[in-house]
């Protein structure tokens, strides 16, 4: 009997020991949840270089941001920050609930306004240095950090600034994830184009501001590379920049299509005098683009692409 009973702990005791390995295991197997807030918090302090070549160091994550520029400012946005966004520029009109934050300028940024937000965190733009890098200097007198994003001339630029943006805020998974996604749609336009055959391809004039003053735009400009991409020549390619043109001088170019990144009178260009021969004038063959999805180069420039790409082959791209 005692001989029984003893086998019978022992059995016992082994049950239980493995029951509790079991349950060890199961335990250690589990991951641990982790609060997102953590996490980003955890990837501070960051350093990164901008446009100025300075290094800009965050200890923590900003719960503050004033935007100094709309590109900027629609990247935040992309980044889920929007409450985290207490400032921007009166020009700012995208998204719309934009218009609600508090101003701080437009082109001249007024630094006391932004000072007095208190943010973690301002967003600059290289492209407005000239006039505002005085108030830069007084808002990091402050206290205050300044980033001055670059300006994009390409695709991979515009990544880049995502990029900057998202590390700098925390949103480093949220900017990868707006890059995949921009680069999908501009992967699609890109096979579109790959279509169009050499004796199809249209020569384009791209018309940033109309006459008397008519300019275009050349090569090393984001709307050069945009025409490349959709399967289009820049009758303008030759020149570099930004570049003032004669109405006679755009004549002799002859496009096939003239597309228009302002807010231009359809019936004006019609009428220009001398421009009454070319192809694009004789077949109506003339567009505006949305000059904020075109210029502004932020996520939403690969919807401008799209649309620039419809305006000059409706034929392929409205498929």
């Amino acid at each position: 009997m005692k001989k029984w009973l003893s086998y019978s702990i022992i059995a016992l005791l082994v049950i239980v020991l493995a029951a509790c390995g079991a349950g060890s295991q199961s335990n250690s197997d589990k991951k641990p949840k982790q609060d997102t807030a953590q996490t980003s918090q955890a990837a501070f302090p960051v350093k990164v270089k901008d446009a100025r070549d300075k290094e800009i160091t965050l200890k923590k994550q900003p719960k503050k941001i004033v935007s100094l520029m709309p590109s900027n400012t629609e990247i935040v946005y992309a980044l889920g920050l929007e409450k985290e966004l207490v400032g921007v520029t009166s020009n700012d009109d995208y998204p719309k609930s934009v218009k609600k934050k508090a101003q701080v300028g437009d082109m001249n940024v007024n630094a006391e306004k932004v000072i007095a937000l208190n943010p973690d965190l301002v967003l600059a733009h290289a492209s407005s240095m000239g006039v505002s890098d005085e108030v830069f200097k007084q808002i990091e007198s402050a206290g205050i950090p300044v980033f001055v994003v670059k300006d994009s001339t390409t695709f991979d630029t515009v990544y880049d600034s995502i990029t900057q943006i998202g590390k700098l805020t925390g949103k480093t998974k949220e900017a990868n994830q707006t890059i995949k996604d921009m680069k999908e749609k501009v992967a699609s336009i890109e096979k579109k184009a790959k279509t169009i055959s050499k004796e199809d391809r249209k020569k384009v004039w791209i018309e940033v501001s109309g006459a008397p003053e008519i300019y275009t735009t050349g090569k090393g400009t984001f709307m050069n590379e945009m025409l490349t991409m959709i399967g289009a020549d820049n009758v303008a390619a030759s020149e570099k920049g930004w570049v003032k043109f004669s109405e006679e001088q755009v004549v002799k170019l002859n496009p096939d299509v003239i597309i228009a990144t302002y807010d231009a009178d359809k019936n004006e260009i019609m009428k220009r005098p001398a421009w009454s021969s070319m192809t694009a004038v004789k077949e109506g063959n003339i567009e505006k683009v949305d000059q904020n999805k075109i210029n502004r180069l932020g996520p939403r420039i690969v919807d401008g692409l799209e649309d620039l790409a419809k305006a000059v082959y409706p034929e392929v791209y409205n498929k």
